[in-house]
């Protein structure tokens, strides 16, 4: 565009200067005729081109081109740069909110830990902003520069005030170590974690929240990140790693914001409670040497009186008090020392005893000085002969001095004991009530049994002393009256035992068919003479009202409710292309695509069939073009046949659940519908030759090239090949990949198949916020091998194999854009032993970005009767219509006014002449898309030219269909 406007200014200058009166002399205007007719010669030449690449640029171009707008590429470097620089602001933010929380921690306590965790975590954080930028600059060169190979390193945690300049070593910056230092990343955001929960003053569970969320979710990408060894400096994983450059960013800006909420509120909370248990410890030194002072005193009175035990025993107390007391004193200054030291380690690098010694010594060595004192004072009133009423009061006062001390002593320890063993959920005077219940409840159960036993016991005494008076002619009386009743006739009421097991087999001859063991009368007596017979009679009498129940539902019809396929709804984000497609050749816009391009123009609804009254789910051409089948939530399929009109050739009505998928065979005289836990096999005619169940959901169904009896089932993570009477052929096992879809290579060798993962390769699954891992895989079918595993960052809903194969088309979920990636074989250097091995490599050629934001409904789909051009739509009924190998847009469908949102798209792909698609929508109506047919035996000339919109001498090869053109042949690049 900018040469078309340079020429236009030349030629307009052409015009002044041809068209100018000359009014200076002859020989005065200029020295040399001849350049004068140089320049005029050079400006015609320029006016003539400028008015070919204008009407170049006229005709050919779509609207999308029109304006100066950037280009694809253009974009994509743009949006690549804008994530990685927002990356970096979120480091640069965490790495300041950390040194400040550095700052803030040095007046804590035990700060050493912490202070050295938040070094070695903004280390880490140096480290892999540097590789992240080595990794966008490869993908975006024109955006984001290179970091030289150093950074500078402040030690800021230690007392040395000095920034040094340290090389990074090669393992540190080398691309294969993204999957070492996201782990030791993960490491260190734990470290931090333990040192902050160092400080039990305070506890922040948005802060352990955030950080366990975090570390969950870094440990989850190094674990799938180790499947890519060796892949790293391709593009593929290049971008994915890119694209978790927005979730790292959101699960730092988290951090970063608690970490500041904590700076304001945790830190003065923790120095505060710092500060007041040094205070208590100071104190308690304070009363302790003060009370060593009183015992020392009083020892004046007492240490020389060592004749008898009292005496002895009274120094003996003091000593022992006075002792205490300096203990407490001095470990209550060590406690205060410990506490306050900025070097001391975390608590669980310490010994436990230490650490009671430490917490727990001084207030029980002042405990039990002062217990000591009191017991060597009433000793001492005895010693002395003091008067019966100072001995009395000074023993009483200090045995209830004393109890009371114990008592709350042993409350102290015991409501510590019950807040660890029950977790704060009950207190220590629930715990006595619940000991004191249970201890009135088993003395009152006690009791109970005796006086039962005492009473069976009398009453056993009392039946015994009765048996004693009766005559011993009793036991003969019995025997006779036994002999007696033996002789008597016996009578049957009702009716014989045979008819009445007649009866009973009659009366279940209906529940017979259902159960496993039919039961008789005779059966049942024999059963019920066991303890376990009745729970079997419950358990068959069960079993038969359930097989009523099934019976009943099969004489209704109501039909099994389709089981649940999972989905994955997340938001995406802008892919990227390693293309740049900046530059146009026009050589390259005529020919082919000179002629799509107001070919598509012509698009325009021509018919909407309404057949179905719900949601079409699928739709599809046959092969050979002459039928158009759809799959619809009515629980119907539709064989249209395609002719000028549209017309209903068969209705396919499925009674076993929804129907979520058409696939026609290459010749297109077999159609395959899935069900979720089925698939039928139709005629073209609409015959149901097979239904075949399945024990696992269905998620897609895929025909084998050239083959007309067998096809691949998806179900889960494996692909079952099966043969139209529902035999399976063979098992392919993806691992721990939930397949979503397969294509097959052209020569049936491979199997290409997208998917999330189920979980990492370490068991691990990430945040309920962060995304599972999707991949496409490549499987080689005769070895059985993955040759290729490329991660994508977004959603994938489907991928499709053009009919030449090698180029492949990855759908995603809503708005993220639809890319083309190359399948090439290259040589498998694992192999060593066999030189002509191959194995499959992808590569991402294109993204397909619409000039308006989109929600893509449905998968993507070549075009074309050689799969040259890639169409879309979008949910609010817009279409999109790319170039395939030149990702340019040809043409755009404004939104319709249609009854409802777009749920799929189709291509003919038997003829270009005329071009036809159909899409579906929510309402059920099928929207038909033809263009007008035209002839182009009269004299050979192209659509463009019967339509008046280029000149005939505007012919040229095509870059898709014929030879390519020749490099430097292009007049002009946008």
């Amino acid at each position: 565009m900018l040469r078309v406007h340079a020429a236009r200014s030349f030629r307009d200058a052409a015009s002044s200067i041809s068209g100018a009166p000359n009014s200076y002399p002859r020989g005065e205007a200029y020295g040399n005729s001849r350049r004068d007719q140089a320049i005029i010669s050079l400006l015609n030449v320029l006016n003539e081109f400028s008015n070919e690449s204008s009407l170049d640029s006229d005709t050919i171009l779509p609207p999308a081109l029109e304006d100066d707008d950037p280009t694809v590429d253009e974009k994509l470097q743009i949006a690549g740069s804008e994530s990685f620089n927002k990356l970096e602001r979120r480091i640069e933010n965490l790495d300041k909110e950390l040194r400040n929380f550095a700052n803030a921690a040095r007046q804590l306590g035990s700060s050493i830990g912490i202070l050295s965790s938040s070094f070695r975590l903004r280390e880490r954080l140096a480290k892999l902003l540097f590789l992240f930028r080595e990794n966008a600059a490869t993908l975006f060169p024109r955006k984001i520069s290179r970091q030289p190979r150093e950074a500078p390193i402040i030690h800021q945690w230690t007392e040395q005030r000095r920034t040094e300049k340290q090389m990074f070593t090669k393992s540190h910056t080398d691309p294969e170590s993204f999957p070492d230092q996201i782990a030791g990343f993960a490491e260190d955001v734990v470290t931090f974690l333990n040192c902050l929960n160092e400080f039990p003053e305070f506890t922040d569970e948005a802060v352990n929240t955030s950080m366990r969320t975090f570390e969950c979710d870094l440990k989850y990408w190094a674990s799938c990140l180790q499947e890519y060894k060796g892949q790293f400096r391709y593009p593929a994983v290049q971008r994915y790693i890119h694209d978790l450059t927005s979730e790292i960013g959101e699960h730092i800006d988290i951090i970063t914001v608690n970490l500041s909420m904590f700076i304001e509120i945790g830190v003065p909370t923790i120095r505060f409670a710092q500060q007041h248990a040094a205070s208590n410890l100071l104190n308690l030194s304070t009363v302790a040497t003060f009370f060593s002072v009183v015992t020392a005193t009083t020892l004046q009175f007492s240490y020389q009186f060592t004749d008898g035990v009292l005496e002895t025993s009274v120094n003996a107390f003091w000593f022992s008090s006075l002792v205490f007391s300096i203990a407490a004193a001095v470990n209550s200054l060590l406690g205060l020392t410990w506490k306050q030291a900025v070097y001391r380690s975390p608590g669980h690098k310490v010994p436990w005893w230490v650490l009671i010694w430490i917490k727990r010594s001084p207030l029980v060595f002042l405990v039990m000085s002062v217990a000591c004192f009191s017991v060597g004072l009433m000793l001492f009133t005895y010693a002395t002969k003091q008067g019966f009423v100072t001995s009395t009061i000074t023993t009483v006062f200090t045995a209830i001095t004393s109890f009371g001390l114990a008592v709350v002593s042993a409350w102290f320890v015991s409501e510590r004991r019950v807040f660890v063993r029950y977790h704060g959920q009950i207190w220590l005077d629930d715990a006595i009530n619940e000991a004191i219940n249970e201890v009135i409840h088993r003395v009152l159960r006690f009791s109970l049994v005796v006086a039962m036993r005492d009473i069976i016991r009398w009453c056993l005494f009392a039946i015994s002393g009765l048996l004693r008076r009766v005559p011993l002619k009793f036991p003969d009386m019995i025997t006779r009256i036994g002999h007696r009743d033996r002789t008597l006739p016996t009578m049957q009421e009702g009716p014989p035992m045979d008819d009445l097991s007649h009866r009973r087999d009659t009366s279940t001859s209906a529940c017979s068919a259902f159960t496993e063991h039919p039961t008789s009368i005779k059966g049942l007596a024999s059963e019920d003479s066991k303890p376990s017979h009745p729970a079997i009679a419950r358990q068959r009498f069960r079993g038969a009202v359930r097989s009523i129940i099934v019976m009943q539902q099969q004489k209704a019809g109501r039909p099994m409710m389709p089981q649940r396929i999972p989905s994955f709804d997340w938001n995406s984000a802008v892919g990227m292309s390693p293309t740049r497609p900046s530059s146009m050749d026009l050589d390259a816009i005529r020919g082919p695509r000179a002629t799509l391009i107001p070919k598509l123009k012509t698009l325009e609804p021509v018919q909407d069939l309404s057949v179905h009254t719900a949601l079409v789910r699928h739709l599809q051409f046959s092969p050979n073009g002459k039928y158009l089948a759809t799959s619809s939530w009515d629980r119907s399929s539709v064989i249209f046949r395609v002719e000028d009109a549209f017309s209903i050739h068969a209705i396919l009505v499925h009674v076993g659940g929804f129907i979520g998928q058409v696939a026609w065979s290459d010749s297109g005289t077999l159609l395959l519908t899935r069900l979720p836990r089925g698939i039928k096999v139709w005629t073209e005619d609409g015959f149901c030759k097979r239904t075949i169940e399945r024990p696992h959901s269905v998620s897609s169904v895929v025909w084998l090239p050239a083959n007309e009896t067998q096809f691949f089932s998806v179900e889960g993570s494996r692909v079952l090949k099966l043969d139209i009477k529902g035999r399976v052929l063979d098992s392919y096992d993806f691992g721990g990949i939930q397949l979503h879809n397969v294509a097959v290579t052209p020569d049936g060798q491979r199997l290409l198949g997208v998917g999330p993962l189920l979980a990492a390769p370490n068991g691990m699954h990430p945040s309920r916020t962060t995304r599972v891992e999707k991949c496409i895989v490549v499987l080689n079918m005769e070895t059985r091998t993955f040759e290729n595993q490329t991660p994508v960052f977004n959603d994938v809903r489907d991928i499709t194999m053009s009919k030449r194969g090698g180029n492949v088309l990855i759908s995603f979920e809503h708005k993220t854009h639809p890319q083309l990636w190359k399948m090439e074989l290259v040589r498998d250097t694992k192999d060593r032993g066999n030189p002509y091995a191959q194995t499959a490599r992808l590569i991402l050629r294109h993204t397909y970005v619409p000039t308006v934001h989109v929600d893509f409904v449905g998968p993507s789909y070549f075009g074309g009767v050689d799969d040259q051009l890639v169409l879309c739509a979008g949910k609010a009924g817009d279409i999109h219509i790319w170039e395939r190998d030149t990702a340019i847009l040809l043409h755009y469908i404004r939104p319709q006014a249609f009854g409802g949102d777009l749920t799929c798209v189709a291509w003919n792909h038997s003829t270009d002449d005329p071009c036809m698609l159909a899409t579906g929508s929510h309402d059920g109506t099928v929207h038909i898309w033809r263009t007008p047919m035209w002839d182009c035996s009269s004299d050979g000339g192209s659509y463009l030219e019967h339509a008046g919109m280029l000149g005939a001498d505007q012919h040229t090869s095509s870059p898709i269909l014929g030879p390519p053109p020749v490099p430097g042949s292009s007049r002009g690049h946008r």
